[in-house]
């Protein structure tokens, strides 16, 4: 049993209602009197889509347990008291909600502000779609623990310090989103934070300092309902010292303007992903001051798997065919789980992949950036291909990074079974949403199953992960960096990285990274500020959300969203027997 604090954080962005695992396993005879006025069904709607939706659906166990037997099999006193007060409900020591949060290692906020009668809304529209259990026979077959192997403590040990935090900027936690550290390369090297809220920091001596605020800049800007919605990304030209240039990626509301890339009317636009180039005319000062540039703008099905990485190849030298070209990363946009698994599965849309393109170029069909002649598909001469495609067959390409041998690193985050780091190759397809890992799922069905690979898959078909860990160990692969820093020589040659649902802190060797086959991992013990630490103990019943960056002099950093703590990395060694 975890210890709880007295003041416990909670992730905003995590909207559990914490239904169902197995639904059946509590065995329970649940109120099947639901209203079904028309308006207050409507009215459910519109609050289970604003505060429910980003984890939920009827359809597949995603961030949050599906909702299809959910009312049909629960007793409508405890739902509305979950709905109303989960942390509540959960420091009772309420035997159901204990045994989710063991499993799901976070808990839902208090939605205290909704009224007796909008919950029962809520719950009437969740009723309202409840389903059979016809789709059980589709786990015929499911392999039941994909990666029995268990991940290991083997004896390295990292020391932390703590450094400072950053300002918060949320109402409740987590108080500080920060997502990603990037150091700016000039004749004085400088360190830039994000905060998801819209805020881009710079660091000087350990003081948050803003640089850019795009709040101001796009009236448009939304930062909810969470789940890396927000400021997303962000990346400095390899010339910016000559050319002032900023890009960054930012969710705006739907239908805000016109998306470069869209699907089918029919289905629901939920939120807009756009990418900005910003003309810094200060660039040595700041607060910057900008004049933006949309490059552009794309449709997605639901808040979650958006656009949460751009960056730049920084091993590539002017002169170099990579030189200056922006790699962007892609989700499903929760296309999959939500039943359009036809938006994502092609090179014909843009989602699910990463993309190269040349900022400074002119030749899209937008005419705001270039497409490389060396993309994969620059040639194609079939009108629907999508040009800017580099690779695809991702549900969250949430991290991309550079090993110091020129290894493109590639974190995406799983559906419920596998969490995989990938090899960037020009043209390879990575399988999602027909792989998981290395193993098969069927996107037109349940969705939380994973099946082995069939026998006579066709040679180079996909493209399969150098690494991976399954759900036993964690549930969203954080991404990481190989350590090419010089205060901790043990460290070298090692990918570091977390997993952002339970707070563990893993590494592989960088060395081991090769395709076909799949990486050792081990997990790190934590010191901070020399007292043994665990993440999830630390920071529970929240989720944690530790992440990893690199500052100045390509050192380690950590730092977690759920408090916004920042932390350096010290020391790094075996522990003494």
């Amino acid at each position: 049993m975890f210890q709880k604090p007295l003041t416990p954080f909670f992730k905003k962005s995590s909207y559990w209602l914490f239904f169902a695992i197995s639904l059946s396993q509590w065995n329970v005879f649940a109120q099947t009197s639901y209203t079904t006025d028309a308006k207050t069904l409507a009215k459910g709607q519109q609050l289970f889509q604003a505060n429910c939706s980003t984890c939920h659906n009827f359809l597949q166990k995603g961030i949050g347990p599906s909702l299809e037997r959910a009312t049909t099999e629960l007793p409508a006193d405890w739902l509305k008291k979950v709905v109303h007060n989960a942390p509540e409900v959960l420091a009772s020591g309420d035997a159901r909600m204990t045994k989710l949060f063991e499993d799901y290692k976070q808990v839902m906020p208090p939605f205290t502000q909704l009224k007796g009668a909008e919950i029962e809304a809520i719950l009437a529209f969740i009723h309202k779609n409840q389903k059979e259990l016809a789709r059980d026979k589709e786990a015929v077959g499911a392999v039941l623990d994909p990666l029995p192997e268990k991940i290991k403590k083997e004896g390295w040990q990292m020391k932390l310090r703590y450094l400072s935090t950053a300002p918060t900027t949320g109402p409740k936690a987590p108080l500080a989103r920060i997502n990603k550290m990037l150091v700016l390369k000039g004749q004085k090297d400088r360190v830039f934070v994000s905060d998801l809220q819209g805020i881009l920091y710079e660091l000087i001596n350990n003081q948050w300092n803003i640089a850019l605020d795009i709040r101001k800049e796009r009236p448009q800007f939304i930062s909810s309902p969470g789940l890396a919605t927000g400021l997303g990304s962000f990346a400095f030209h390899p010339d910016f010292p000559q050319n002032g240039l900023l890009y960054t990626t930012h969710t705006e509301k739907a239908n805000s303007a016109l998306a470069d890339f869209r699907y089918a009317d029919s289905i629901k636009v939920t939120l807009q992903w756009v990418v900005t180039e910003w003309k810094i005319a200060n660039s040595g000062t700041i607060p910057f001051s900008v004049k933006g540039r949309e490059l552009f703008r794309i449709n997605m099905v639901s808040p979650i798997h958006g656009m949460q990485e751009i960056t730049f190849n920084p091993l590539a030298k002017a002169g170099d065919k990579e030189y200056g070209l922006m790699y962007i990363g892609i989700g499903d946009g929760g296309a999959s789980e939500n039943g359009f698994p036809q938006i994502c599965n092609s090179t014909n849309g843009a989602w699910s992949s990463v993309l190269r393109i040349d900022p400074l170029g002119t030749n899209s069909r937008n005419g705001r950036y270039g497409i490389p002649e060396s993309n994969p598909f620059a040639n194609a001469t079939s009108p629907t291909t999508v040009k800017e495609v580099f690779c695809r067959g991702f549900r969250n390409p949430n991290r991309i990074a550079w090993s110091p041998d020129g290894k493109m690193l590639i974190t995406d985050i799983g559906q419920t079974n596998i969490e995989e780091l990938n090899l960037g190759k020009a043209g390879a397809d990575y399988g999602w949403p027909d792989r998981e890992g290395t193993f098969v799922i069927n996107p037109r069905g349940r969705m939380d199953k994973v099946f082995p690979l069939p026998a006579n898959e066709l040679a180079q078909k996909y493209t399969y992960p150098i690494m991976q860990y399954d759900h036993d160990e964690g549930k969203a692969i954080g991404g990481g960096f190989v350590y090419q820093g010089k205060a901790n020589p043990d460290l070298q040659g090692k990918y570091v990285f977390t997993d952002i649902n339970n707070g563990r802190v893993f590494l592989a060797e960088n060395a081991q990274f090769v395709q076909g086959k799949s990486a050792h991992i081990q997990e790190v013990e934590l010191l901070i500020d020399g007292k043994p630490a665990d993440f999830f103990q630390l920071l529970s019943p929240a989720k944690p959300d530790p992440h990893i960056g690199v500052g100045l002099d390509n050192e380690m950093y950590v730092f977690t969203k759920a408090d916004g703590k920042l932390y350096q990395v010290v020391g790094f060694s075996r522990k003494a027997k």
